[in-house]
């Protein structure tokens, strides 16, 4: 499938894998061309070069933007390396002592994950700093001699003193006696120069922990791939080089998902709409997030019950997707999800061994999926596989197979719907006041029914929604982000000279990495923010570093509805973050419809047994098509539904716009 764009004449592939399909875009002579293949979970590599190699053709100069779960799995799967953390003498159990927060709360014996260093792998050493960084007790040198003996059998090291953020020589000297070990080193200082040891203990573990397995994988792309350069999408919304990648992969654990919110807020500007919350539904899980006009970012993450305290887009995951499976409960209730198909075996109705119901198969059963469709027509669906599975199923609940494949889909629904409105209705965000972007494979089947259960009377969905995380990559800036932690408070008279000076510094170093990593210094663009909190609260709101004390005012009242204006604000960590410019992506407008879209007639199952004439358009689209519901429009990548009681209109970008009239 292709589309127009006019980027100019490089060639650049972009790619996002770890979902049941891996996907991939090439960008050459100002075209767009696309391509789906199964993802390969034993071996991830092993798709994205078979498929960078078929669309790319004859090997020819071109650059590589990829996007991974290889981290988030090998955390999620327990799979990284071994890991031995140094730290000063005493708090070698930081990691396992944690915050005194309750993950069960109501939990009579609550569980906490296993920490990822084992106790026998934590070394305490001399050495102490206080808190603004005057030395206390010096590092024992002798000690520092034998260390590199002492890590013998680590896979990855960890190296996290206390207060490095305000005096990192400690932590350097430590990295200087360990440097010879031979196994990638995660410093903190390098990696996190804030201050909470627990949060930064664990974001640099967590680095280590996922290092091996990046430096493998990722190596191995920079290799084979003939790609220069090669760049990674960051948690953050911007691309990183492969080589700070395989340095910091704890920067990549939301690599894909970021992509996604990057280009549903690209299209959505585009359409011209500005307030989206994104979905994205792929074949395990759904990523949703908010955009009142720009991504917003936390630093408050877990991935796997570890906290990574690194800045990454807020999205929210459920357990969702297209390959969620099916079941009973021991109280006969249907469930869906969190556990899933996966690409392999993968759903019943792909013919690749699955014997499990999942949400992919119960819209193929109810037609909204027609099985000559698939990957627009190159693949086919087995609806007769479907059949005893979900006839069983139905038995187990008393119901039609028709009413179980139903139930499974507003069992799915209901899930999303809870995790759309933690980002907007707990958040004290009216969902009615935004736009729901739908992406991903399955997200554009059931966008129009959560907007109605939500209120909302409009959805978006843009060109090639399958493949929209991979756009993402393609829009997404390259970007790095620097921080320290300072603890200036706003009633003293020289905050604003500290604070300028202390932003030049972290500009200026950032400045350097970027145009040491090939970017024109003249293009770079620098902006600067801090994390603020009242004085005598315990976490930050960003803000704006111009102003940053009436910001933060403002930031308060919008999160948690008052200020206090008599108390002083606190800037705890300075933040510059500098950007590239991004790709150049003009897409060339679609011709004006001449008449009524060409459809076919079909038939779908929709509230229990009834067979509804639908309206099936598998034709390329054109600026002023529309289509009221019940219809489909069949994609290579997707397929929109559009119940009774909706209406669809193609812009002029070639973007669907659903509304509820």
């Amino acid at each position: 499938m292709t589309s127009s764009a006019r980027p100019g004449s490089t060639t650049v592939l972009a790619v996002d894998t770890g979902g049941t399909f891996t996907d991939i875009l090439l960008l050459a002579e100002g075209r767009l061309r696309t391509l789906k293949v199964p993802s390969t979970p034993t071996d991830p590599a092993e798709a994205v070069l078979q498929g960078c190699q078929e669309l790319l053709g004859a090997p020819r100069p071109h650059r590589l933007l990829h996007g991974s779960t290889v981290a988030t799995n090998g955390l999620l799967e327990r799979k990284g390396a071994r890991v031995f953390l140094v730290t000063n003498r005493g708090f070698e159990d930081v990691l396992e002592i944690g915050r005194q927060n309750r993950p069960q709360l109501y939990a009579l014996a609550g569980h906490r994950p296993e920490p990822l260093v084992a106790r026998e792998d934590r070394i305490g050493i001399a050495g102490r700093l206080g808190p603004i960084g005057e030395e206390i007790q010096p590092l024992d040198l002798k000690e520092l001699e034998s260390l590199p003996h002492r890590v013998r059998g680590a896979e990855a090291l960890a190296l996290v003193l206390l207060h490095s953020y305000a005096n990192p020589l400690q932590e350097e000297a430590v990295a200087t006696a360990l440097e010879d070990v031979g196994v990638p080193l995660s410093v903190s200082s390098r990696l996190l120069p804030e201050y909470r040891e627990y949060e930064r203990t664990s974001t640099t573990v967590v680095n280590a922990y996922v290092s091996v397995l990046m430096s493998r994988y990722l190596g191995r792309l920079a290799r084979e791939s003939g790609a220069e350069p090669v760049q990674i999408m960051s948690s953050n919304g911007g691309a990183v080089p492969v080589g700070r990648a395989i340095l910091e992969p704890v920067h990549t654990v939301l690599s894909g998902p970021a992509g996604g919110v990057v280009g549903a807020l690209e299209w959505a500007r585009r359409s011209g709409i500005d307030r989206i919350m994104s979905f994205d539904m792929g074949g395990t899980s759904t990523d949703v997030s908010l955009c009142p006009g720009t991504p917003l970012h936390t630093r408050e993450f877990e991935i796997a019950g570890q906290p990574v305290a690194v800045p990454v887009i807020d999205i929210h995951t459920v357990g969702a997707g297209g390959g969620s499976l099916a079941r009973v409960d021991a109280g006969g209730a249907l469930r869906v999800g969190p556990e899933s198909a996966g690409a392999e075996p993968g759903p019943i109705a792909y013919g690749k061994g699955g014997s499990e119901l999942t949400v992919t198969d119960a819209h193929v059963w109810l037609g909204r999926l027609p099985p000559d469709a698939f990957l627009g027509g190159e693949g086919s669906l087995d609806r007769e596989r479907i059949a005893e599975p979900l006839h069983s199923l139905a038995r187990a609940l008393n119901k039609t197979p028709e009413d179980t494949a139903e139930g499974i889909l507003s069992v799915a629904n209901t899930a999303m719907e809870r995790a759309l409105r933690v980002i907007s209705v707990e958040r004290g965000f009216d969902p009615a006041d935004f736009v729901i972007v739908a992406f991903g494979g399955a997200g554009a089947l059931h966008v129009a029914e959560l907007a109605e259960r939500l209120g909302m009377s409009r959805a978006l969905v843009p060109p090639d929604p399958g493949l929209l995380s991979a756009y993402g990559m393609l829009a997404a800036p390259p970007m790095r982000e620097v921080s320290r932690t300072f603890l200036l408070s706003s009633l003293d008279p020289a905050v604003e000279s500290r604070l300028d000076d202390a932003s030049r510094v972290l500009a200026d170093r950032a400045i350097r990495e970027m145009t040491a990593e090939g970017n024109d210094p003249d293009s770079l663009s620098v902006s600067h923010w801090v994390d603020a909190r009242y004085q005598g609260q315990s976490f930050e709101l960003r803000v704006p570093r111009e102003g940053w004390a009436k910001a933060f005012h403002r930031a308060h009242m919008d999160r948690y509805g008052y200020s206090r204006e008599e108390t002083p604000v606190e800037a705890v960590t300075l933040r510059a973050v500098v950007e590239a410019p991004p790709l150049p992506l003009a897409h060339e407008p679609l011709p004006d419809a001449q008449g009524p879209p060409p459809t076919e007639e079909g038939k779908i199952f929709f509230n229990g047994n009834e067979m509804v004439a639908t309206r099936v358009w598998r034709i390329d689209l054109m600026g002023g098509h529309s289509l009221q519901g019940p219809a489909l429009v069949l994609e290579y990548s997707s397929t929109t539904w559009v119940p009774p009681g909706w209406r669809l209109d193609v812009d002029t970008w070639g973007s669907l716009h659903l509304t509820k009239e």
